[in-house]
């Protein structure tokens, strides 16, 4: 059997920063770009039947840089939608509401969505991406908040354990097997991490 691979896109101004990213479509940075190029040896020796990607430009831009062909472009997996919250940084959203996190009060306002509505749309994507891994393994190119909860949803657990899962910009993940069992296969696997002497 093949596995889900998690990869999360490069770098962006806002990802560096720290903002809340989603609706906006930025560009990766300069660094974001090496960063996606530098990710195609971790991935050259697998066998893809399919390359699903996020409709956000840096998500489409990191899979054509790390040497992946998308096969379709999949609206379920774009980033949690944060509504108000958008752009903006955790402390920022503390410094008005010090008991906020997105994982139990998810995004604010008109826009925004809560955990379940996140874990319904990763819940049908992996559903679709499961019966293909007979053939090869499967990418979901996408965002680091939605790729935490495909992981916890993988598990059986809910959204909110996606907070337990750290996954950094241009990292790759795996989702597979263990004795016929969902597990996690490869966990935040960066190019850095792969080659620590550079």
């Amino acid at each position: 059997m093949g596995e889900i691979v998690l990869i999360r896109h490069g770098e962006t101004t806002w990802s560096a920063s720290g903002q809340h990213t989603s609706v906006t479509d930025l560009e990766l940075t300069g660094h974001g770009v090496s960063q996606a190029r530098a990710l195609a040896p971790l991935l050259a020796g697998r066998d893809f039947a399919a390359v699903w990607s996020s409709p956000r430009r840096r998500a489409l831009a990191t899979a054509d840089l790390a040497g992946l062909e998308v096969t379709a472009v999949v609206p379920d997996l774009a980033e949690w939608a944060y509504g108000e919250y958008e752009g903006r940084t955790s402390e920022e959203i503390r410094a008005e509401d010090p008991e906020w996190t997105l994982w139990t009060d998810g995004g604010k306002g008109e826009g925004g969505e809560s955990a379940e509505e996140v874990a319904a749309r990763l819940d049908r994507a992996l559903a679709e991406a499961e019966p293909l891994l007979e053939r090869g393994d499967v990418a979901f190119v996408a965002h680091g908040h939605s790729l935490r909860v495909a992981a916890a949803r993988w598990l059986g657990r809910p959204a909110r354990d996606g907070r337990d899962f750290k996954v950094d910009t241009a990292s790759i993940a795996a989702l597979g097997y263990e004795h016929g069992e969902h597990a996690i296969a490869l966990w935040n696997l960066t190019p850095a991490a792969a080659n620590p002497s550079g």
